[in-house]
Formats: structure tokens, sequence, C-alpha cells
């Protein structure tokens, strides 16, 4: 088995005549953190939702572990749309905005994906929420509904919910970009923990000094290309291309 965990080849992708993706080429080792940087328009987030297939890439070749998907070869109808599906079931997503079941507790938000999917026993599944929500500081909001939390805490019920389905990677859009700034913190020490712990992760983020912390890898993307790659000492530190060298000037200018 390859040490390497995401390999991503060539990625291309349109919106009409807008080119968001114009050959994006990266790799992601397992148990690390990748983030990605960028102004707005970069295409980081169609990178993160490419990975996802919940954009679809015009061409380039996605792998994750062993399941792998030429889009540019895509079969049409039910064979290309389970070919999508085996990718996108090797990621767990975590949006800007939660998105959970606002009529469901916080453990039936948790439960649905393992035993509604992926057919796995009731029993385990709840065993195993019950030690996701302890991790991520919520064992006594169980039965709680999302409307009785704060946005921290359905954040981080939001992450709980990605993990319980036992994804290969876990992909954040922006987790803090919704919320308060006090309750920022909470959910990016969530974040730094399941770095820590060995997850794989892929972050879009504006927080520099959080990536500047938990990233093994940035890569800064404008135009729809990555334009900088490396450590965060190498990219947020002494990035070398003035293109980046601008972007983090005006984003910590501004924080």
């Amino acid at each position: 088995m390859t040490d390497t965990r995401i390999e991503v080849t060539g990625l291309h992708k349109s919106f009409g005549t807008l080119d968001v993706l114009r050959g994006i080429d990266f790799t992601v080792p397992r148990g690390t953190s990748t983030v990605l940087l960028g102004p707005s328009g970069s295409g980081k987030t169609t990178v993160l939702r490419s990975l996802n297939v919940l954009d679809t890439p015009d061409r380039g070749v996605i792998r994750i572990d062993e399941v792998s998907v030429d889009f540019a070869t895509l079969p049409p109808g039910k064979a290309g749309r389970a070919a999508s599906q085996r990718l996108r079931a090797q990621s767990g997503m975590v949006f800007q905005s939660h998105n959970l079941f606002p009529h469901r507790t916080v453990l039936q938000n948790l439960i649905e994906g393992p035993v509604v999917a992926q057919k796995r026993p009731v029993d385990e599944v709840v065993a195993e929420a019950r030690v996701l929500l302890d991790q991520v500081g919520l064992a006594d909001r169980a039965d709680s509904y999302p409307h009785q939390l704060s946005g921290g805490q359905q954040q981080r019920v939001g992450i709980a919910r990605a993990l319980a389905l036992k994804p290969r990677v876990v992909l954040f859009d922006e987790p803090t970009s919704a919320l308060d700034p006090e309750l920022v913190g909470e959910v990016l020490a969530v974040i730094k923990d399941l770095a820590a712990q060995g997850w794989t992760t892929v972050i879009v983020t504006h927080e520099i000094r959080f990536a500047e912390h938990v990233a093994d890898q940035v890569l800064f993307l404008d135009g729809g290309v990555i334009v900088e790659r490396g450590s965060a000492a190498q990219v947020i530190g002494d990035p070398q291309e003035e293109r980046t060298r601008r972007f983090l000037r005006r984003v910590l200018d501004h924080g």
C-alpha cells in the first residue's frame, strides 16, 4: 500500500465559459494535513468539492487509496454514477454551514449515514457515535436538537458526523467562516486534534495562523492553478511568489 492517500492529476473544471480549475496536480500523504489557501474565486473550494465529487471535474484523475476515477473517460449513466459514488465514499465532508437535520437529535444526525447509507448495525453505530461525541466535547448533548446548540457546537457535530462514516479523508470547506469569532477556536481545536491523531485532512480556510500550526502541506491557488506549494514554514513563513506574498499581506493585515 502506497503512503500517498490522495493523488490528483490534471484536474480541470469549467462552469460555462469560466475556467475554474486549469490543471491541478498534487498528492496528500497518509495521515497528513493539507491546507488550500487562496483568494475568493481561486478554485480551492472546487478542488475540495471535486475530491468528494460534489462537483464533477471535466477531466483529470483523482485517486483516494485504491479507488481511482479518470473523469475524461467517466462513462455516462449508471456506470459513471457508480464510479463517482465509490470515490465519494472515501471521504467525509464538513461544510461551512453544518447542514444538520433540524428535526433530528445530535445522535440521530450522527447515525443516519452509517445506518442508512452503509447499512451498518444500529447498536454498533450508536456506540461509535457516542465515542465521537465525547471526542468533540459534546458527550452530554446526544439528545439535543441542533437549534439548542451554539454555532460552534453544531459545527463540532458536523465534524463528528463526517467521522462516523469512517472515511479515508476528511474534507473541510471553510469550517469556521459562518461562526462568530469567539466560537472559531473550539472548532479549530477539534480539527487540530484530528490531525494529531493521524487523520488525513484537506482544509480550505482563511485562518492563516491555524494553517501554520496544523498544515503539513500548504497549496496556494490563484486563477485555477497552484501558484506555490510546500510546508507551512515555506509558503506562509517565506513565500517565494509575489502573488502569495500579496495575498498573505492582505489577509494578515485584515486580521
